[in-house]
């Protein structure tokens, strides 16, 4: 492929991943004017943002053996065709169960989305797939950096709050156009032909190492979502609540958030491509940080604390951590790309699913206490970093 097709292909493929990120907080960021027009409270908002984890749930693992089989673009362009109902479905809900079966439809495209991309991504750059995936992590952050901002400016000048949500509609019909007439990259997952009765080769059973490095890093799918998805959702309310911070400037600890994930992408990108750091060891040191972060902003409750402790929580949690661990756990099982991307991002999806019914109802004791279950998670994402740093220190990966 013409080193020009790749990069306009590249390109295509990450602003969905922007639109995507607004799409993350889109709902939290609204959940107001959203709670008003569905008539419920914040905890009904949260009960229809777990719906996006049950649509992620319903069609991954399959989209992403599919993709294996059917290629890459067909699921690229079925995301972005998924994602347009329901930006445009929310606007127009007028309560939560009907919201919720649009959300769903949200939790689809996300999946549809991550089976074609991440995979497509790995052949476009075979020589770096690490820094080629977490640069969508950077895109998406981007993405939860406007979307506050753009929500601000349209309450400030008294617009419709589904400005927002057309917004995202529109970049994504735009940039479907410019992907349908994209060429992709050849598969390097298509099944080998089948050999005769006598030279086909048993395949080998996995051993106790990989099949321990296959459930932690499973597990590790949930955990790297659940950390920063759940900071994310909950960051602006926290603020307001523990802290007694103003609307504007509480949302706008998202943005921070966001900035501190950006960086944490460059800094990965530059660590793991340009200073050939091992993925490994970038994991391990991310949920460290995380951990500390999160035990920070929980008990020394202090703007100061929130606002520095926003963007190191970005860097470090949300700075392509998740995705190393895709391309960790692909580097580790190379002939099923799809396959992993569709098992390690099922586990996500039960975390987006899970995550907000389990916070909404902890709402309902204290908002406190989301962000120290956050601690805990964020301790058994450090221990399982520890588990695959020691059990792949001898193995060949990126």
């Amino acid at each position: 492929m013409e080193r020009s097709q790749r990069l306009k292909l590249s390109i295509s493929l990450y602003v969905n991943y922007l639109v995507h990120g607004m799409a993350i907080v889109i709902l939290a960021q609204n959940m107001t004017a959203l709670s008003r027009q569905w008539g419920t409270s914040a905890a009904g908002v949260s009960f229809v943002i777990s719906s996006l984890g049950i649509g992620r749930l319903i069609v991954l693992y399959i989209s992403g053996v599919l993709s294996d089989k059917y290629g890459r673009k067909p699921f690229v362009l079925l995301g972005i065709l998924t994602y347009i109902p329901f930006f445009i479905g929310i606007t127009f809900s007028h309560n939560m169960y009907v919201a919720y079966l649009f959300g769903i439809l949200a939790g689809m495209a996300n999946s549809f989305l991550d089976s074609g991309t991440y995979p497509a991504l790995m052949e476009l750059y075979p020589e770096n797939p690490t820094t080629a995936n977490i640069l969508i992590k950077a895109f998406a952050s981007i993405g939860e950096l406007i979307l506050p901002i753009l929500v601000t400016m349209v309450e400030h000048f008294d617009w419709w709050f589904g400005v927002s949500f057309m917004v995202c509609t529109i970049i994504f019909a735009i940039n479907f156009f410019f992907i349908s007439r994209s060429t992709f990259p050849k598969l390097t997952t298509v099944p080998k032909p089948k050999k005769d009765t006598a030279d086909e080769v048993v395949k080998e059973p996995l051993s106790s190492n990989q099949k321990v490095n296959a459930i932690v890093l499973t597990i590790y799918g949930y955990i790297s979502m659940s950390t920063f998805y759940l900071v994310s959702q909950w960051l602006t309310k926290y603020g307001q609540a523990v802290l007694n911070m103003n609307t504007a400037h509480a949302r706008y600890l998202v943005s921070i958030y966001s900035v501190g994930s950006i960086v944490g992408v460059l800094v990965s990108a530059l660590l793991t491509g340009r200073l050939h750091m091992r993925s490994t060891n970038l994991m391990l040191i991310s949920t460290f940080v995380s951990f500390m972060t999160l035990m920070a902003i929980s008990f020394i409750l202090t703007p100061v604390v929130l606002t520095v402790g926003s963007f190191l929580i970005g860097f470090s949690a949300a700075g392509g951590v998740m995705q190393i661990g895709l391309t960790i756990m692909s580097e580790l099982f190379p002939h099923r790309k799809g396959l992993v991307t569709g098992i390690y991002y099922t586990a996500g999806s039960i975390s987006s699913f899970t995550i907000p019914i389990i916070t909404g109802y902890l709402f309902k004791i204290s908002i406190h206490s989301i962000m120290v279950f956050d601690c805990v998670i964020a301790a058994i994402g450090f221990l399982l970093g520890i588990i695959i740093f020691f059990n792949t220190k001898k193995q060949a990966i990126i």
